[in-house]
């Protein structure tokens, strides 16, 4: 209650108390992984302060932006429920809004209750449970069985630098790389790990890279010609190509509509058996077909301005992409 000389009858003064901050997660291009939320997991906005005599008005609390890589899914932990996809450099999402502050008793004061003793708490801030995903953002996706030269073609054709042997999963994190196809002009490839038959239920290297396909709007498979059974290279190019295709299929029923190119690589320790056998599977699916060798740099120069050009229609074009669906 307001009590100052030469102010008789003064009468409520609490002023209202202050809003709590809020809690928002903002798009950065200079990160590049989630790592540093293992080690910082709890974050709180700022405390709105009390309200104060002689009707003054409480601080509000300051408000937290947490900076985390584009192309972050942000979800509820035990519901599961997406509360936002952060794409775009700078774009924000409120995932904890701060409480509303409390009511003073001078808000409560009328002609006939002067005097009032009523004073509303402040609301409590929104309090989450949350689950960070990082998806890569890419424009092309290179799979593949392990070892079918998708690091050699991603080194080839940009300056990434993925680690590259004689071995299957040499790859353990996906690689991007920046393709520049026509003066000024550039997309970015991601290097997906070799997936394995029931990668989409968790085997091998699995779910953890095969949601990175699913942000890319053109697809290239590339298939090892050089390792094709020699004897009935038809029959094995068939097997190869389809447990890539049943994998994706198996993990998001909506990737049998992207578009997608078929390249045979290795072409310079594969016979011509083997490599018609992979164009014929090509043909078969109505697929963009194309034969290279990215440790020799044989046949990159008309894939890359295919990819390109491809990924400019279909950047103009409303329709995701006009290839015909995974053959069964």
């Amino acid at each position: 209650m307001r009590r100052e000389k030469y102010v008789p009858r003064g009468g409520p003064s609490g002023g209202d108390g202050g809003d709590g901050g809020s809690v928002t997660f903002v798009a950065d291009r200079g990160l590049n992984t989630l790592y540093p939320f293992r080690f910082q997991r709890r974050f709180a906005a700022g405390r709105g302060g009390h309200g104060k005599g002689n009707d003054r008005h409480g601080r509000n609390g300051a408000d937290l932006p947490v900076s985390v890589p584009v192309g972050t899914v942000v979800r509820v932990r035990e519901t599961g429920e997406i509360l936002g996809d952060l794409v775009e450099e700078g774009q924000t999402l409120l995932v904890a809004q701060g409480g509303k502050g409390g009511k003073g008793n001078a808000r409560f004061a009328t002609s006939t209750n002067r005097t009032p003793r009523r004073a509303d708490p402040g609301g409590e801030g929104v309090r989450l449970e949350l689950a960070l995903e990082l998806k890569l953002l890419a424009d092309v996706a290179l799979v593949g069985l392990p070892n079918a030269g998708k690091s050699t073609l991603i080194a080839a054709i940009s300056a990434a630098r993925p680690k590259i042997a004689d071995y299957p999963f040499t790859t353990l994190v996906p690689n991007l790389g920046v393709v520049s196809w026509e003066r000024f002009r550039t997309f970015v490839a991601a290097d997906v790990p070799g997936l394995i038959e029931g990668a989409h239920e968790g085997h091998g290297l699995g779910i953890r890279f095969l949601k990175h396909v699913e942000r890319s709007r053109l697809l290239v498979h590339l298939v090892d010609a050089a390792s094709l059974d020699a004897d009935d290279p038809a029959a094995d190019a068939e097997k190869t190509i389809a447990t890539i295709e049943h994998e994706l299929l198996s993990f998001q029923p909506e990737l049998a509509a992207r578009e997608r190119v078929l390249v045979a690589t290795k072409n310079d320790a594969a016979s011509k058996a083997q490599i018609a056998a992979v164009r014929a599977a090509a043909k078969r699916r109505g697929l963009a077909f194309f034969s290279i060798s990215a440790a020799a740099r044989q046949g990159l120069d008309a894939l890359v301005p295919h990819l390109g050009t491809r990924l400019d229609a279909l950047a103009a074009s409303a329709a995701p992409g006009s290839s015909q669906p995974f053959a069964h």
